[in-house]
C-alpha cells in the first residue's frame, strides 16, 4: 500500500517512556498500512557527564530515573518494567549513545525495520532484563541473537558513517524544536509530544487521512497542532 502519511519517531533507548511508545508505534505500524514510520535518535545523556551534570552523579542518576520507571511502568500497556532488578544491579545508569549507535548501524543494514528491531531489544535488555546497554559486550550479545550479520554490524557500529548519521538525527531534532521524548513529528507539520495513549494516536492519525482523503493538506495552516487528539489550526 502506498505510504500517506509520515511519522517520524524521536526516542532514546534508555528513555523509559519510550518503551511503551514504541509498543504502541508498532500497533499503529499494524493498523495503518499507509504510515511510514521513520527513527529518529534522540539522547538524552549522551555521555557520564550528562548524567553528572543533570543528577549530580551517575550514583544519583539512577536513584532518581528509577523513580521516573514507576511512573513509566503505570503507563505502559503491558507492565513489563522490572524495577527491583535493576535496583539489584550494581552498574551505573547507561548513557545514550552505545545504544543509538548500535540500533543506527542496524538502520544501515535493513533500515528502519532492523534499527527498530534493535531499538526494541536494547530496550527490553534494559527496562525488562536489566543488562547494561552501556557494554559494548552486552549490544554485541543482543545484536547476536537477531538476523543481522554480526561482523557487518561490528564494522558499521564504529563507522564514522553511522554516528554522522545519528548526529544528523540530532540536528533535525533541533530543526523541529524537539526537546524531548518520545515525541512524534507527522507530516513535518503537527507534533504529538508524550507517551500518550494508543486511541489519542489513531484520533490524530485518522483525522490527517481525512484531510489526505479531501486532498486539503497543502491547505492546512503551518501553525496546526494536535492536542490531545484534536486538530487546532490558528
Amino acid at each position: 500500500m502506498e505510504k500517506v502519511i509520515q511519522i517520524e519517531f524521536f526516542h532514546d533507548i534508555i528513555c523509559s517512556f519510550c518503551f511503551p511508545m514504541s509498543y504502541r508505534m508498532r500497533q499503529i505500524e499494524k493498523k495503518y498500512p499507509q504510515v511510514e514510520i521513520i527513527h529518529r535518535s534522540f539522547a538524552l545523556a549522551p555521555n557520564a557527564e550528562a548524567l553528572d551534570y543533570m543528577f549530580g552523579s551517575r550514583e544519583a542518576a539512577k536513584t532518581e530515573i528509577l523513580s521516573h520507571w514507576h511512573h513509566a511502568n503505570s503507563n505502559d500497556d503491558l507492565h513489563r518494567f522490572n524495577i527491583e532488578g535493576m535496583k539489584n544491579e550494581n552498574f551505573l545508569f547507561p548513557i545514550s549513545m552505545p545504544a543509538l549507535l548500535a540500533s543506527k548501524a542496524a538502520f544501515l543494514m535493513g533500515g528502519d525495520s532492523a534499527y527498530w528491531l534493535v531499538f526494541d531489544a536494547l530496550q527490553d535488555a534494559l527496562f525488562v532484563k536489566n543488562k547494561n546497554i552501556e557494554s559494548l559486550d552486552v549490544i554485541t550479545s543482543i545484536i547476536s541473537e537477531t538476523d543481522l550479520d554480526l561482523t557487518e554490524w561490528k564494522q558499521l557500529f564504529d563507522s564514522p558513517e553511522t554516528l554522522a548519521l545519528v548526529e544528523k538525527d540530532f540536528e533535525i531534532a533541533r530543526s523541529y524544536q524537539v526537546q524531548s521524548v518520545p515525541s512524534l513529528i507527522i507530516d513535518k507539520q503537527y507534533r504529538i509530544n508524550g507517551a500518550v495513549p494508543l486511541q489519542q494516536i489513531e484520533q490524530s492519525i485518522e483525522q490527517i487521512l481525512a484531510l489526505h482523503e479531501m486532498k486539503q493538506v497543502e491547505q492546512v495552516n503551518e501553525s496546526c497542532n494536535i492536542t490531545a487528539g484534536k486538530m487546532n489550526c490558528l
